[in-house]
């Protein structure tokens, strides 16, 4: 009797962990564009997808980090957020307006003549493709931000569809001195940790030498040097200088993703009830 009890509760364990198995698969085999096909996507896209994730960046240096690190940090977001937010995700656009560190090596850089109008038939061929919702995962700063938002505006109203821009490092600033205690950088703490819990590979703490491989941003109107200095340009002076701490990366990690998402969520949902 006991034997059968046994099996009896173990049949009704592995029936359970089946359907929570069953229920827990994704609708789509795979939320990446470019790995999905295309009669998949026309029988998801719209009517059970309307929003994709562009994630977008640029090749530059990162101190002890890879220089597709501005890649590297929105597509592992992307890729974590996706099911969450109900979305597809865009290939990665990895070339952008690189700015003052345009002259390290291994660094690209494209003019943001070239750079507009390319982005802008992205969003238009997204937008025709039928998602309503586009958000822009940026990795990358500076100039690029700015073209990012304004060609987003203009897709937006002249295609009646809705835009979202996210720059990941400046909207997690809180979580930064949450979880590092103090502010971060280009390549700093923050960005450093945010790669290591994606792939410590991609981390070369042996490369790091200390403090004068980093620069302070200058104050406004105090002083600029092209090329930039340094690769690793802290927000603070004195703080953010990379530490290579692997549980405080995981927990960055999903603390930014966890509020980015929940941003995503919070936007559309708004959209959805003004009837945008």
């Amino acid at each position: 009797m006991m034997i059968r009890n046994v099996c009896v509760t173990l049949l009704a364990l592995l029936s359970v962990s089946i359907v929570a198995a069953q229920t827990d698969k994704d609708f789509v085999s795979t939320r990446e564009m470019d790995r999905i096909n295309w009669m998949e996507f026309r029988d998801v896209v719209p009517s059970k997808v309307k929003t994709v994730i562009l994630p977008t960046g640029t090749l530059e240096p990162h101190g002890v980090i890879n220089n597709g690190a501005d890649n590297t940090a929105p597509f592992a977001m992307a890729k974590t957020i996706a099911r969450r937010t109900n979305a597809l995700i865009a290939p990665t656009l990895p070339y952008g307006i690189t700015g003052s560190m345009e002259a390290y090596p291994g660094a690209f850089q494209i003019t943001e003549a070239a750079y507009r109008p390319f982005v802008k038939q992205i969003l238009e061929g997204l937008a025709k493709n039928g998602f309503k919702n586009i958000i822009i995962m940026n990795g990358h700063g500076g100039g690029q931000t700015a073209v990012l938002q304004s060609v987003a505006a203009e897709v937006a109203i002249e295609k009646r569809i809705r835009t979202l821009v996210i720059n990941w490092w400046s909207f997690a600033s809180d979580e930064t001195k949450e979880v590092f205690g103090e502010d971060g950088g280009h390549a700093g703490w923050n960005e450093t940790a945010f790669i290591q819990a994606i792939d410590p590979t991609l981390v070369h703490p042996e490369k790091y030498t200390g403090p004068e491989m980093t620069t302070a941003n200058p104050g406004p109107g105090t002083w600029t040097a092209v090329p930039a200095p340094s690769s690793i340009a802290l927000y603070q002076k004195g703080q953010g200088f990379p530490k290579f701490d692997q549980a405080k990366a995981d927990l960055y990690y999903k603390k930014v993703t966890d509020k980015v998402a929940n941003l995503i969520i919070e936007v559309v949902k708004k959209w959805d009830l003004a009837g945008l």
